[in-house]
């Protein structure tokens, strides 16, 4: 039997780019000849086992037919005849689809096996896919967005863009899980260029399927678009940043539907809603004083009393926009210098008890102290 590195970890040395994580295939080997070397199986689809002492996964070779609808509609079939070049041919893309062997010290060595000439698409900056098959897996479509967003000197070959357009067309993006959709995307919204993600869904008509209908419509605007490019230049790579900027022109029900849509995680989703919320009162007051009673009200909507972290870095990152946050700023700092135990002692000691009037005291207080930041 043989070892070899594939995929990405052959891609991002050609490129000169860290490599965190190798993927293993095994090529003229058994289920029976893994475990008897120590090998513990854990594929639920097809062979795959943790190595001894590493604990890597090392896949046995393998072959694939679509069965059914969705990624995981396939059929594999792994048995020691199938090749290394019958296991490469059913992968993504060219610059995906090379290999090196790997010897008994682990340390790959010997030429780049490249039967698809990936490396003359590295060279070229390609995406291009490898076989007629690339249309059968939905998913193939996210991941190409995403490596649009990661490598954004690279184009998308005609006939890669065409079998893009198939899979929206055949209607297999709907068979996609949500929570494999909300982490192709995630990882692409922390890329270099995170609008080149949003491009390749508009281009291949998936924008429609994948993202509210309200976004698709707005990221056909040039305005949007080059305003999005300038606040993610601003901005952190954080996902809960990134998330929030793209999603920042929309009303926090929409965030909400959509957010359930994709399993999008409760923290982000509720970063991008409150958020949104502060853009639109921000808007609200761009020529005209802040009202203390509206100030409040997005407080208690953020929860700043129990989550002042988060409402912070909300109010940074409106602030890096140039957002007109100022008065929210000093307001909270006012109402964070508040002497709690002086407003419970304020209230009659037979109401202590009643949390509607401690509660009222507490909001008459947070007003009196926005006032204050309000006049000065």
């Amino acid at each position: 039997m043989k070892i070899y590195a594939v995929g990405g970890a052959i891609r991002d040395t050609l490129m000169g780019l860290p490599v965190h994580d190798i993927d293993y295939v095994v090529v003229g080997a058994s289920v029976e000849e893994m475990v008897a070397k120590g090998f513990r199986p854990v594929g639920k689809d097809f062979p795959v086992f943790l190595h001894p002492k590493t604990q890597a996964e090392y896949a046995l070779a393998r072959t694939e037919r679509k069965t059914g609808h969705g990624y995981k509609g396939f059929h594999f079939y792994a048995d020691p005849s199938v090749t290394l070049e019958q296991d490469l041919v059913r992968r993504d893309l060219t610059i995906n689809a090379m290999a090196q062997e790997v010897g008994p010290d682990g340390k790959q060595f010997g030429p780049i096996i490249d039967p698809y000439n990936g490396q003359e698409d590295l060279a070229a900056k390609v995406f291009r896919h490898v076989s007629d098959a690339f249309a059968e897996d939905p998913l193939r479509l996210l991941r190409i967005a995403r490596f649009a967003a990661r490598f954004p000197e690279f184009s998308i070959a005609d006939e890669t863009l065409a079998a893009l357009k198939a899979i929206v067309q055949s209607g297999e993006l709907n068979a996609l899980s949500a929570e494999r959709i909300w982490q192709e995307l995630a990882r692409g919204l922390v890329a270099s260029k995170p609008l080149r993600l949003f491009q390749v869904l508009l281009d291949t008509g998936a924008a429609k399927t994948i993202l509210p209908q309200s976004l698709a419509t707005k990221l056909l605007e040039e305005s949007f678009r080059q305003k999005l490019i300038i606040y993610f230049d601003l901005a952190s790579h954080s996902l809960e940043e990134r998330c929030a900027i793209i999603l920042m022109d929309l009303p926090a029900n929409e965030i909400r539907s959509w957010a359930d849509c994709v399993r999008m995680p409760i923290d982000i989703r509720d970063f991008g809603e409150i958020f949104s919320d502060l853009r639109i009162l921000t808007n609200q007051y761009l020529d005209t004083p802040y009202q203390a009673v509206d100030i409040l009200a997005w407080f208690n909507r953020a929860d700043v009393w129990r989550k002042p972290d988060r409402a912070q870095a909300i109010l940074n990152l409106a602030e890096k926009l140039a957002m007109n946050t100022s008065a929210l700023i000093n307001a909270m700092r006012n109402i964070q210098a508040i002497n709690t135990t002086e407003i419970i002692a304020s209230v009659a000691a037979e109401d202590r008890s009643n949390g509607e009037r401690i509660g009222a005291a507490f909001d008459s207080a947070r007003l009196a102290a926005i006032t204050a930041a309000l006049e000065t």
